[in-house]
């Protein structure tokens, strides 16, 4: 009856439908044969506030479908309907929640063919994910939000005013004015509501990012009930002269009256208003800032600095007739009346909405008459151009409407009355001045955007001028004490120096200097092979079996020392030569050589240099240093590793690992970059002979500066050593017959460029492959300047390409295309980013890099097995006691153990087997597990353990395996009443209807226990009280607790527990015995013995 009752009052409801909202025709509710082409009208119902609000758009829509079906060139074959739904939430605001639900009713309600609406931006955002994901067009003149330009949204269509044009009207403004600095947006936001201004000045936000414009932005919610209209001014003060505002009028008259009232330079202010429907321009006289109450006065002079923002109401006599019968249907159809307003064009919009879709539909209908898909639909509206009832509807290639815009200004002095006096059309982007007006600025002039002194008066072109004495005196006090500190610092540092240079601290006597033999070189740990026993010069033979010298050596203050000894046989310590041994000893730097001093005592000429014991790069790339660099760090023996090192020396088998390598080519770059910022400025005889490595494998450069106390004109013993010594030298500098005695950095960038083949190649100074040259072939050729150059080869397999290219920049001809050692640092370091300090310092890395990784590699592994044994230990607790498993853990052997007095509960459920039969077994398997997941979560607050589960069987003991007195016998009765009413309530998942009925029997007495097995050990209980607990169990009844005389008498001790005499009862193996039924527990217990 309720049934019959309820579908007669839905099709009561259904007839009772008012035609406003589910239109079967344009024109009325007659039948036609014509198939129906369905619009779905999503729009708030009831709030008039929104311009697009059921009331204001209703008319215009229903206008619309009546002229399509009047229009016999309009979809001649079809009949458009509507059908119409609300958007707003029961406070009569947009609802995002309502629009989707709205639209999902109508699409499976009516199938439409299209969607009018929704207007409100939030609304309209969910709609148009669905109807892009169901392919159908979605058309409406609101959401103007700047999220749905663009083609984000691809079924939507705009035949209204969008924020995104609104943006660019602003845009054009600031250009016409010449602002393009600084431009401020203030605005309220209500979060509420649909966020109008929030989306509003977002428009603007994004139009204006696009230029070099430095926005500022000020938000405040004008819902409270006092806003800081003077903290609003000052941040205005600091941040903008020009401010595009955007809130309510009234919050905005009050913003002018209080800018009035402060202390500003009025006329350096411009405030834009956005009023878009010209709410504040309703008023007859078309005065904003009249109220009609005392601060009218200040309010008038203050809207001087205003400019007001609206549309732009179209001009065409179709749009004056339009509104007309708008009215009028409004009245007809909702007893609403709609006013004089620029909302007004929202409802246009939305009746060319119709329209632009019947069109498009009409174009694109299929000969049979079918649904033609909504991307066609759509592609044929978007970036069109058809006469609305609106004027020329224009639609970009998004399918955003192009919309003209109006600037209002105070232009009547008398009035004060407000005047369109700039129009702008966003399709032609263009400003259009009013004729017979002109834009009024309140101190006669366009404001700046910044001002002349800056926002915090702090240019320096609008600083007082005028000096008083006072400040005069002190400035040329200050002037004064500042030229007397700079003369006395100048005097103080020209004196020092010529006292440095009067002390000579560089010079040393010869008499100091200890000539070091062989034993004192082995001693020092030189690691040059000594060919010559006795002497006291470190070298070496060469492969053809010449002897190369490297260094003389010998002991200055206790260290030993490298000797360079020059030609000359008498210097004179000119001025020149001074400042250079004053410089030498200045510079100080890692990865150069430490100048000791020098000796000028004839004719013992010599400069004295830190000794670099390895030997030099020349040695290293040749002979031993990998082998060298693995016996240093393996054997203790210097001894040993001499003799290690005197067997290889000529083995070129030998590879030098790439990182040992970049470490030495780092070494180099670091060295010569110091070295060319320093006062010496270049090096001149760069080559890897005058790159030395010290103990710490740190290779060091020797042998530079000093260009004047060298010797000028060295002799040389043969030709083969004079011109193989210029391998390294810049082709410009050997084509001088003086070249410059310390040579120039491009000079010593192609000798780096040299260097670096021979580390890569280790087959000596410019080696060139296939094609052995001497020396002084080699550099004749360079100096003749031949094409292609003549330069070392590069092989491809020996290095990486950019290695490769960093040489030939390196080497170029032309010494401006080289590149300075700052950039080959940075280029060296992009593909080389491992190699950051010396070779020593490298490995020591790598090996500490090693020994931090087994630590974590530990500790992870360590943490693993720790988490995996708390869960096995969790898992064994389930399957045994804690005592016993504790004993299986220590290896101990379980031995079986007799208890005096334990209690044993036992339980079965009544017609399981009957339940069984009538369910599937998975069924079955999840009634027991629902069931004894719960049993075992009620246990867990008992002193019970859980002996076993046999199918619909739960055995339970307690008193053992840890002994608690006669504390087994409450525990079991509690525990046993707390399953009972658990089972009560308990319900069977696939039998909701059936009640589960337990039976329970519980005995006390002595049993034996202990673990049976070794695969799946139990610990398993033997004795007649396991026995007689059963029988308890089966003798008992459903829902009821059976207990046994032994069980009563322990029970009876704590004088808490309701038990009733059941009597006598056979029992099967025990003949008669005296039972008890367990009914409850007492609140009052006795005290605990």
């Amino acid at each position: 009856m309720a049934q019959w009752t309820e579908l007669l009052l839905i099709l009561l409801v259904q007839l009772c439908v008012p035609p406003a909202m589910c239109r079967q025709t344009g024109g009325g509710w007659e039948h036609r044969a014509r198939p129906n082409v369905t619009l779905a009208v999503i729009l708030p119902q009831s709030n008039t506030e929104y311009p697009w609000a059921w009331p204001r758009i209703g008319p215009a829509i229903d206008r619309a479908v009546r002229a399509v079906n009047t229009d016999p060139t309009l979809l001649p074959d079809h009949h458009l309907t509507y059908a119409f739904k609300n958007s707003e939430n029961k406070g009569g605001i947009c609802s995002e929640s309502e629009a989707s639900l709205m639209a999902v009713d109508l699409k499976f309600a009516y199938n439409p063919w299209a969607f009018i609406g929704p207007g409100c931006s939030y609304t309209s955002s969910p709609v148009g994910l669905f109807t892009t994901h169901w392919d159908i067009p979605m058309v409406t003149a609101g959401a103007p939000a700047v999220a749905f330009y663009g083609g984000v949204y691809p079924s939507i269509t705009n035949t209204g005013p969008t924020h995104m044009k609104l943006g660019k009207f602003a845009l054009r403004i600031c250009e016409h004015f010449g602002w393009r600095d600084h431009v401020m947006l203030i605005f309220s936001d209500k979060k509420v509501d649909d966020r109008p201004c929030y989306f509003t000045v977002e428009g603007l936000y994004m139009q204006l990012k696009t230029t070099n414009i430095t926005l500022a932005e000020r938000v405040f919610e004008e819902d409270k009930t006092l806003v800081n209209y003077s903290q609003i001014l000052a941040d205005i003060q600091n941040d903008g002269r020009v401010m595009f505002v955007c809130c309510e009028p009234d919050v905005f008259r009050k913003l002018m009256v209080q800018f009035w009232r402060e202390d500003l330079p009025h006329e350096q202010y411009v405030f834009f208003y956005i009023d878009v429907f010209g709410y504040s321009l309703q008023s007859g006289c078309q005065q904003p800032w009249f109220r009609g109450d005392e601060d009218d006065a200040v309010a008038k002079e203050a809207f001087q600095s205003v400019k007001i923002l609206t549309y732009r109401e179209p001009q065409n006599p179709e749009y004056k007739e339009f509104i007309s019968n708008l009215k009028t249907d409004a009245k007809h159809m909702f007893n609403y009346t709609i006013g004089d307003s620029l909302m007004n064009i929202i409802a246009g919009g939305f009746y060319d909405s119709v329209m632009l879709y019947a069109q498009a539909l009409n174009e694109t209908m299929t000969p049979a008459g079918d649904r033609p898909p909504g991307k066609l639909v759509n592609d044929r509206m978007w970036n069109r151009i058809f006469h609305g009832v609106t004027g020329i509807v224009h639609l970009d290639e998004y399918g955003d409407r192009e919309t003209e815009f109006a600037l209002w200004d105070m232009t009547d002095r008398d009035s004060r009355n407000f005047q369109t006096v700039l129009v702008y059309n966003s399709a032609e982007e263009h400003l259009t001045v009013v004729p017979g007006t002109t834009v009024h600025w309140l101190g006669g002039n366009c404001p700046p955007d910044v001002p002349v002194c800056g926002f915090k008066n702090d240019n320096p072109a609008c600083l007082t001028k005028t000096v008083t004495i006072h400040q005069m005196v002190l400035i040329v006090l200050f002037f004064i004490v500042t030229m007397i500190l700079t003369i006395a610092v100048f005097i103080y540092r020209r004196m020092k120096l010529e006292k440095e240079l009067v002390a000579q601290l560089w010079r040393l006597s010869w008499d100091d200097i200890q000539i070091s033999n062989f034993d004192k070189v082995l001693r020092s740990g030189s690691k040059l092979t000594l060919s010559l026993r006795g002497s006291n010069y470190g070298s070496l033979m060469t492969r053809d079996g010449n002897l190369q010298v490297f260094a003389k050596t010998g002991y200055y203050k206790g260290n030993i020392v490298a000797i360079k000894y020059t030609n000359r046989k008498r210097v004179e310590l000119n001025r020149k030569i001074l400042f250079e041994l004053k410089h030498m000893r200045d510079v100080q730097n890692e990865h150069l050589t430490r100048f000791v001093g020098a000796c000028i005592d004839p004719p013992n000429t010599c400069i004295l240099t830190e000794y670099c014991p390895r030997g030099s790069l020349q040695v290293h790339l040749s002979l031993c240093l990998p082998l060298c660099l693995s016996a240093c760090l393996s054997l203790n023996s210097l001894p040993v590793w001499l003799s290690v090192c005197q067997d290889i020396l000529e083995n070129d088998s030998i590879t030098l690992d790439w990182m040992f390598k970049y470490s030495l080519i780092n070494d180099i770059v670091k060295g010569m970059v110091f070295l060319h910022n320093s006062v010496i400025v270049s090096h001149g005889k760069l080559k890897s002979s005058n790159c030395v490595v010290d103990n710490r494998f740190v290779l060091k450069i020797t042998d530079y500066g000093l260009s004047s106390f060298r010797s000028e004109g060295e002799s040389v013993r043969d030709a083969h050593a004079y011109y193989a010594q210029r391998l390294w030298m810049a082709p410009e500098l050997l084509r001088m017959e003086a070249p410059p005695p310390r040579g120039t950095q491009k000079g010593d960038v192609y000798s780096f460029g040299i260097i670096l083949q021979e580390v890569a190649l280790r087959r000596g100074a410019f080696y060139l492959e296939g094609d052995p040259l001497s020396p002084k072939e080699i550099v004749d050729r360079v100096v003749l300047g031949e094409w292609p150059c003549l330069r070392p080869t590069i092989d491809p397999q020996a290095h990486s390409p950019e290695l490769g290219q960093v040489m030939q920049r390196c080497w170029a001809e032309e010494p401006t295309e080289r590149p300075e050692f700052n950039q080959i640092r940075v280029l060296l370091r992009k593909h080389n980013r491992e190699s950051r300090t010396n070779i020593l310092d490298n490995l020591l890395s790598r090996m500490e890099q090693y020994a931090n990784n087994l630590e974590e590699l530990v500790e992870e592994r360590t943490q693993a097995y720790h988490e995996e044994k708390r869960k096995a230990e969790a898992l064994l607790y389930q399957i045994l006691p804690h005592s016993v498993a504790e004993q299986l853990k220590r290896g101990e052997t379980v031995q079986a153990e007799a208890f005096d007095s334990v209690t044993i509960y036992f339980s079965d459920i009544v017609g399981f087997t009957a339940i069984s039969a009538e369910s599937t077994p998975l069924e079955v398997v999840t009634l027991l597990n629902d069931l004894y997941t719960c049993f075992d979560a009620i246990i867990d607050n008992f002193d019970v353990y859980k002996v076993e589960t046999i199918g619909d069987a739960y055995m339970v003991v307690s008193g053992l395996p840890v002994r608690n007195g006669k504390l087994h016998g409450r525990e079991i009765a509690r525990m046993a009443l707390a399953l009972l009413d658990a089972v009560r309530t308990f319900q069977i998942c696939h039998r909701p209807e059936e009640q589960l009925k337990l039976r329970i029997g519980i005995h006390s007495g002595p049993v034996c226990a202990g673990v049976v097995g070794l695969k799946m050990p139990r610990y398993c209980l033997f004795g007649d009280t396991v026995n007689t607990s059963s029988r308890m169990e089966s003798s008992g009844e459903a829902l009821k607790i059976h207990v046994s005389a032994a069980t009563h008498e322990v029970l009876q001790d704590f004088q808490c527990f309701q038990l009733e005499l059941r009597g006598n009862i056979p029992v099967k193996g025990k003949g008669q015995m005296t039972t008890y039924w367990l009914l409850g527990e007492r609140n009052v217990q006795p005290e605990e013995t």
